[in-house]
């Protein structure tokens, strides 16, 4: 063991303190209306990471992965969120989309024809119902042939104390299915 880490106490026996430890695994591989985790162990970790792994949408246009969250088992759907993020354009262009009145969060842009794009995001404060309940999110958008269209980095909010028990992903723009990814929900460890 390195001297610095017996100095600090950081011998065996001792707390893993922000390892990842894996909730759950979801792949698409044949379209659905959303992505649902139920069963977040909310009470055990007060931060989870999602990771968002190629994930493609069954139509042409442009499809957006919406985040909505399960309130003590019931989904907040109401124009409650609140959210801002960078776009950075591949061509130069820059953008601020935000809101503080909208149904969703966001994690991601995707371009149909077969783009993929990935990303993760962090939530803070899931299972506490004395506070608000934020993200914070960065992705790279992709179009047909897997070029790099964009980045988005960004955060938001559910400006309201609850419980919150589980989360959704599904296209927040025009209603498409996600036709393929893979999400990966983890939780981080504090004690």
């Amino acid at each position: 063991m390195p001297l610095g880490a017996a100095r600090f106490g950081l011998l065996g026996g001792v707390a893993d303190l922000g390892k990842l430890e894996l909730i759950e695994t979801k792949t698409v591989s044949s379209p659905v209306a959303q992505v649902d985790f139920t069963s977040i162990d909310e009470s055990i970790y007060n931060v989870h990471l999602l990771t968002a792994d190629d994930i493609e949408f069954s139509g042409t246009g442009t499809a957006n992965l919406g985040i909505r969250f399960f309130e003590s088992g019931v989904i907040e759907s109401a124009a409650v969120y609140q959210f801002a993020y960078q776009r950075c354009g591949s061509n130069g262009t820059f953008s601020e989309p935000r809101s503080t009145a909208i149904n969703h969060l966001r994690l991601t842009t995707s371009s149909g024809n077969g783009g993929a794009s990935n990303g993760y995001n962090y939530f803070y404060n899931l299972g506490d119902n004395t506070k608000y309940s934020f993200q914070t999110m960065h992705s790279s958008v992709m179009i047909s042939g897997n070029t790099i269209a964009a980045s988005q980095f960004g955060s938001g909010v559910l400006p309201q104390t609850s419980t919150v028990d589980g989360i959704r992903f599904f296209d927040s723009s025009a209603g498409q299915n996600i036709a393929a990814g893979t999400f990966s929900l983890y939780g981080i460890a504090e004690d």
